[in-house]
């Protein structure tokens, strides 16, 4: 069994907003798993579907952001799993807006619900799929930016084609691992031209 978590905050006030990426690309997986049903476990909104014949739990929390990891800890408890068998999707402000950065482990960064997390699994060893939503312009506050809705068509539609990714991401976790979902779906960053040096032109 897996248990794929979305991270972002419950209400439509806060629907789309970039804060909750996690939510959207669960949405999308949902859709590709043709999972149609959810329930309430405890803090939790859960899905339940398989994928290659393994059983895997869709689960958004509904705790709100910062208290991401009680509802998380609870369902692993429940459900009875390591942390090897835990995927978290969620945004991040430090990687461009669209990018997936994909990774076996690591530390929370800046990012108040995956401290609330890595706090209550006591563990970074966790595999998490991070959408870029780009770094806060100087116009906006880092709260204010996160919980903003996209601006412009062209933005909403990288959102989109960034959720799906992260969505088959996921399945390709499930599938062949961490390592095979790292290769096939983080960006890759554009190489940098390299300068020509003088007298190239003559």
């Amino acid at each position: 069994m897996r248990l794929i978590v979305g991270l972002g905050n419950p209400g439509d006030k806060y629907d789309h907003t970039r804060h909750n990426a996690g939510f959207d690309a669960l949405s999308i997986l949902a859709d590709k798993l043709g999972i149609k049903t959810a329930k309430l476990k405890g803090n939790a909104l859960i899905m339940d579907g398989r994928i290659n014949g393994e059983k895997v739990v869709l689960c958004k929390p509904q705790t709100y952001m910062n208290l991401s990891g009680a509802a998380v800890n609870d369902l692993m408890e429940y459900l009875k799993l390591t942390p090897d068998q835990l995927l978290i999707i969620y945004d991040d402000t430090d990687i461009p807006q669209g990018f997936l950065r994909i990774r076996r482990g690591g530390s929370a960064g800046t990012h108040n619900g995956m401290r609330s997390v890595i706090a209550c699994v006591e563990t970074e060893d966790f595999a998490r799929i991070r959408i870029g939503i780009g770094e806060n312009p100087p116009e906006y506050e880092l709260a204010d930016w996160v919980l903003s809705h996209y601006n412009t068509p062209e933005e909403r539609q990288t959102a989109f084609d960034a959720y799906h990714k992260a969505a088959d991401a996921a399945i390709e976790w499930v599938k062949n691992g961490v390592d095979s979902a790292m290769r096939k779906y983080s960006t890759k960053r554009p190489k940098a031209e390299t300068p020509e040096e003088p007298g190239d032109d003559a």
